[in-house]
Formats: C-alpha cells, structure tokens, sequence
C-alpha cells in the first residue's frame, strides 16, 4: 500500500495489486467485483485491504461508480448506489474507490470539524465536474492527494476527447496524441481552490507488477482503489 502522509485524524491509503488471493489477470489484490473474478476472492481482498489500515470492513461504504460528478455522504455498509464520490465525518466509516487506469483522489478538511471524501477521477468525471463537487462536499479549506493512474506516457485518446479537455483546462494537457490526467485533475483541484495538491505519478499502465491497468491488460483486469476513513 502506498500511504498518505496526510495529519491526523485521516487515514489515506492507495492499494497495489499485490497482497491478495485472486489469480490469473486478477492478480492478486482484486478489489474489483465487476470483473469475472470470483466474488468471494474479492470479498477476501477487501477484508485484506480494510485490515492494513486498521478498518471495519463490515462498515465499508461504496458506490457503483458511473464516471459522472455525483457525491454521496458514505453511509456504513451501504455499496450499490450510483456515483463516483464518497464524503463522511464520522470517524470509522472506510470508503473505498476503485480504480484502473481512471485517477483514484482523496480530499481532507484542514479546519473545522475533520471531513474526508474520496473521489473516482476519469476524463469524464473530470470533464463532468467531480473535482468540484468533492471540494463542495467537504465545505472547507482542503488538502488534496492524486493516487496512481494512466499517465501521459500511455494514455493515448481520440481528437474529440483532446479538444475537449484543450477547451476545458489548458493545452498542456494534451502531449500530441496524449491526455495527462494528473495535470487535469490538479488544475481542477486548484481551480476549486485547493492549494496543497500532492501528486503520486505512478502510471497504473506502465507498473504491470504493482497496478492493474484498463488500457494495458485490454479490459481483462482486476481494481485497485483508495481507500480512507476518519479515525
């Protein structure tokens, strides 16, 4: 797991692939049930991750993610509704986010009573406002935290998906046939407001040993995720 370093009370944590019981393109720390892996290896893997940071994962909230700028308050337990952002201050609520290529973020409150969101961050989340609305959610100055994704090195899109993003944020972040992703969601962050945005930079495409990758593996392919909770 790679860790935020992030002040209490807020626990941050991005997972790799590695740690888990799936096998074959699943590999092993799957956290992914909308794959062809089997479900009780993802359940297994979940308890694994939610143990490594100390978390209930009976109370493990989730949402089905939809690319879209939706953000729900994380109810415990609760993991079927449709959205692509979780916010909670109640201490001992884990949120889970997964990813595969798409950017995995997570967002902590500095004053004020401690809140914490967790946000799934693709090109059209992003282009559909999610980093705003998880800013929104947390109603408060904020510090920010951009997990492994695709990087510019691999993410090759189409001239529409280009030109939107050229028109949206800046040119520098399209790199000839190429989208960066971290660029565009730390230029989101900014823009809301956040002046601390730390950045992992870790491509999921290129790290085939530590990262699941959408784009890489063809669709064939388990999660990995962030996962985060107030203490």
């Amino acid at each position: 797991m790679i860790r935020w370093d992030v002040q209490e009370p807020y626990v941050v944590a991005f997972t790799t692939r590695r740690g888990g019981v799936s096998e074959g393109p699943y590999e092993s720390l799957n956290l992914g049930l909308m794959t062809d892996d089997d479900a009780a290896n993802v359940e297994e893997n979940r308890r694994r991750a939610c143990s490594k940071v100390g978390a209930d994962v009976t109370r493990l909230a989730m949402n089905r993610q939809v690319h879209a700028a939706t953000v729900h308050r994380a109810v415990p337990g609760e993991r079927g509704r449709p959205g692509d952002g979780l916010w909670t201050e109640e201490s001992g609520v884990p949120m889970l986010k997964v990813t595969a290529d798409c950017l995995p973020v997570a967002l902590a409150r500095m004053n004020g009573r401690p809140r914490l969101a967790v946000l799934h961050a693709g090109r059209l989340g992003l282009l559909d406002g999610i980093v705003g609305a998880g800013i929104a959610a947390l109603d408060g100055p904020s510090v920010a935290v951009i997990g492994p994704g695709i990087g510019p090195c691999c993410y090759e899109v189409g001239e529409e998906i280009r030109s939107a993003f050229k028109t949206r944020f800046d040119r520098g972040v399209v790199r000839g046939r190429n989208l960066d992703l971290w660029r565009a969601c730390e230029l989101a962050l900014r823009e809301a407001g956040v002046k601390v945005v730390e950045r992992t930079d870790l491509c999921t495409a290129c790290n085939s040993s530590l990262f699941f990758s959408h784009r890489r593996d063809h669709g064939v392919t388990g999660r990995q995720g962030v996962i985060a909770y107030v203490a």
